[in-house]
């Protein structure tokens, strides 16, 4: 089960401490490998939330009238219990977890999920990267700790990672988006001229690609270069808001 490692644990029983070493046959979690489960869940309504912790998460629109969820699930736990998986729908929330309750542990998870065309969604994702692809509708998206990566969109977009980078790429022609990171690069790249651009970082480079357009564009950095490259005019219809605490700031013509 991939690379092996070694886990020192120190306990204490009534005042003893004991060290447990080399539990090296455990190895890691090895998520790809694991058997596929799937779920149809039945659904209604025009909006979905994504409740989800410790699971990387893919999610595309299809179809289909329910939301149909497929998962992998593996790892091991030292002296506790897990993986323990959750998943259930309700009230227009569908909540996904992934719990190893352990001294030690390693465990891992992916979640690919089908939304129903129309349906817009919403992610709250503690701990995990998010992938979104192909959606027309408002996408709301955010990881506490991951990754947050969208493709192929043409909907509102709001995205958030407290850690990790923030893409937008493909063929994404939203008209508004609004990007921050905490601790990570934020990297747009917009095949349509859009009415609004907000990309934040507290801590990370920030590059935008535009197609080509006057903007009335506001690009700023407390600790980098900050070029823009496109063309701009004050008052402009299309805006772009560009400002990273500690990183360089691009705002340039799309290829």
């Amino acid at each position: 089960m991939g690379t092996r490692r070694r886990i020192r644990a120190l306990l204490a029983f009534g005042g003893v401490a004991v060290v447990a070493l080399g539990v090296g046959g455990c190895g890691g979690a090895d998520v790809e490998g694991a058997p596929v489960e799937k779920k149809a869940f039945a659904f209604s309504g025009g909006a979905l939330t994504i409740d989800a912790d410790n699971s990387e998460l893919e999610i595309v629109p299809a179809d289909i009238k329910d939301v149909r969820v497929a998962r992998q699930v593996d790892g091991w736990v030292f002296m506790g219990d897990g993986p323990d998986a959750v998943w259930r729908l309700e009230d227009g929330r569908l909540t996904l977890r992934v719990e190893c309750d352990a001294v030690a542990s390693d465990c891992d998870s992916v979640h690919r999920i089908q939304v129903p065309r129309g349906v817009a969604v919403t992610v709250e994702d503690d701990n995990g990267k998010v992938t979104a692809d192909g959606f027309d509708t408002a996408l709301k998206i955010r990881s506490d700790n991951g990754a947050v990566v969208v493709r192929n969109a043409s909907g509102a977009l709001d995205l958030t990672s407290g850690n990790g980078e923030v893409v937008v790429e493909g063929g994404t022609t939203s008209g508004q988006v609004v990007a921050r990171s905490d601790n990570g690069a934020v990297r747009l790249s917009l095949s349509a001229v859009p009415r609004r651009v907000e990309a934040v970082s507290d801590n990370g480079e920030i590059d935008i690609a535009l197609p080509k357009a006057s903007y009335d564009v506001d690009g700023r950095s407390d600790n980098g270069e900050v070029r823009i490259d496109v063309p701009t005019r004050k008052g402009s219809a299309h805006v772009v808001t560009a400002r990273s605490d500690n990183g360089e700031v691009v705002v340039r013509n799309a290829n």
